[in-house]
């Protein structure tokens, strides 16, 4: 199995939960991402391609691979700070 996926990682959960709001409100992912991001990934609009399950961390593989997709999820919270996760496509 294989999954397209794209984020945004912030170090704050208060910041996470107003950019969730935001996307809740019809806010635009990709430049939220570009513009709070604090991955690498954020200068591409959070997309990080796609990989398979064990790529990334248990808890952001468990919202990828399980939940429904082409619905904002999270915060979710690992060691990278947190996450607001838009899974694209499994196949």
């Amino acid at each position: 199995m294989k999954a397209c996926a794209c984020h945004i990682l912030v170090k704050d959960k208060v910041l996470a939960e107003k950019l969730k709001s935001q996307l809740d409100k019809g806010g635009n992912f990709q430049q939220l991402a570009k513009k709070h991001s604090t991955c690498p990934s954020g200068k591409k609009g959070g997309d990080l391609g796609e990989f398979s399950p064990g790529t990334m961390v248990k808890a952001f593989d468990n919202v990828v691979f399980k939940k429904e997709i082409l619905t904002v999820h999270g915060p979710v919270k690992t060691q990278f700070g947190y996450h607001l996760i838009k899974t694209l496509y499994r196949s």
